[in-house]
């Protein structure tokens, strides 16, 4: 049987949907075997009305009392969701006994919910067309993630990472956490490049520790499940109630859909797309740099590095207009929020100076408005001033948001390292 459920916990509120998933994994033995890891299934980042990271949590067992199990998982849905969050529509599903056609359809559906936006009638209308067994709480919004979760369980051959995820113990929920930083930077040493985004070393910030209220103590992501795990036996804090390891899509690039022209971009979608600068790079009020893209094809967009990107602006900056770039990012409200930049080719930057006297190698001055240049000593003249070949500052490559900016989905540079490639650390 897949067991799959999302959207039970609260941005504001706590919980987590994750725990749940660790929370059943372990009482679940008590009816069949658990079979594999848990799924923790990344969807759609742009999606407005997401409770927190728009995760769905998919599990597996082998069981004789199917029953059991669901009344179990309802039961435990409708103690732990945070009902009261208005934003919070729980939906769980429960797979028993499936043909080729559904298990086709639902991992299609998988992969639009982590691409498009996927409406609740849509997914209603798949679970009475299939006549899946579901149920959806409130307006049932969570039920798109959890027909997503079957359909990723369904479908085994996609790209994955892993993440460790260590539990509070439930009366400290909602408290200051204490974890020893000193230890996650001998974790990061120790097993960096097959773990990442634990901490992110140009803003001198842990970003595995989270900040909001819900039960994770630390998430540790990585290649294998040994590399989170020994990562995770290095982290020394407070005592922890329990911890899960689950199969994920975090880091995948999963989400970015090859887009040949703007005109085909869709609003909360995300897309990578090749063209070139067409404006200077300013920063706004609110430390936002903006610049103008334009594609093959004439048309432009904004897009956008935001403050949270930090340094990442740096790099924004140093672009001219005529710079080749391929730009992976989300694109929102006619703006497109970038994620990462392949820097494919510089346009050349050239610096006016006056020219040089030929006889004593001074600069010349200015004749007057549109009467060239003079050296007042030698009294030689010239038509033009000179240009000089400015160095830019910047390399060929790709270049990426760091850590404390990262998406779930976004694929760090580290799991595809190589000599163009600059990861951000």
């Amino acid at each position: 049987m897949i067991i799959s459920f999302d959207d039970t916990d609260s941005r504001s509120l706590g919980m987590c949907t994750t725990y749940l998933g660790a929370l059943l994994m372990d009482e679940l033995k008590e009816y069949g075997k658990p079979s594999g890891l848990p799924l923790l299934i990344r969807l759609n980042p742009t999606i407005p009305f997401k409770t927190r990271g728009n995760a769905a949590v998919a599990i597996k067992i082998e069981t004789s009392e199917p029953e059991r199990v669901k009344k179990h998982v309802i039961q435990r849905i409708e103690e732990l969701a945070q009902m009261e969050d208005e934003n919070t529509n729980p939906g769980v599903v429960f797979l028993e006994n499936y043909n080729d056609e559904i298990k086709n359809v639902l991992a299609a559906f998988f992969k639009r919910t982590v691409q498009h936006v996927i409406t609740i009638r849509q997914a209603k209308e798949l679970i009475e067309k299939y006549k899946l067994d579901a149920r959806g709480y409130k307006n049932g919004r969570g039920l798109i993630g959890a027909l997503a979760g079957c359909g990723a369980m369904l479908e085994e051959k996609w790209d994955h990472t892993y993440e460790y995820l260590s539990y509070r113990q439930k009366e400290k929920w909602g408290t200051q956490r204490f974890v020893d930083e000193n230890s996650v930077i001998r974790a990061d040493e120790a097993t960096y490049p097959n773990t990442w985004d634990n901490r992110d070393i140009a803003n001198k910030l842990v970003v595995c520790i989270p900040h909001s209220p819900d039960p994770v103590l630390y998430g540790i992501r990585g290649k294998t499940p040994e590399y989170v795990s020994h990562a995770a036996s290095m982290i020394e804090g407070e005592v922890t109630e329990r911890y899960a390891i689950y199969k994920t899509n975090q880091g995948t690039d999963m989400h970015l859909i090859p887009a040949e022209s703007i005109s085909n971009l869709q609003d909360m979608e995300s897309y990578i797309i090749q063209g070139f600068v067409a404006s200077t790079p300013r920063t706004i009020e609110g430390g936002h740099t903006l610049f103008f893209f334009r594609d093959n094809e004439g048309e432009e967009m904004e897009c956008a590095a935001f403050e949270p990107t930090k340094n990442f602006r740096e790099l924004i900056r140093k672009l001219i207009p005529g710079d080749n770039i391929t730009l992976h990012g989300s694109f929102k409200n006619k703006t497109l929020n970038i994620e990462k930049i392949d820097v494919i080719e510089l346009a050349e930057k050239y610096r006016k100076a006056n020219p040089l006297c030929p006889k004593c190698g001074k600069s010349m001055k200015s004749a007057g408005k549109g009467q060239g240049y003079r050296c007042r000593r030698c009294k030689t003249q010239a038509d033009t001033a000179t240009r000089s070949k400015v160095e830019r500052g910047i390399k060929t490559g790709m270049y990426e948001v760091p850590p404390c900016a990262r998406r779930h989905l976004s694929m760090p540079l580290v799991r595809k390292r190589g000599k163009d490639t600059h990861p951000s650390r």
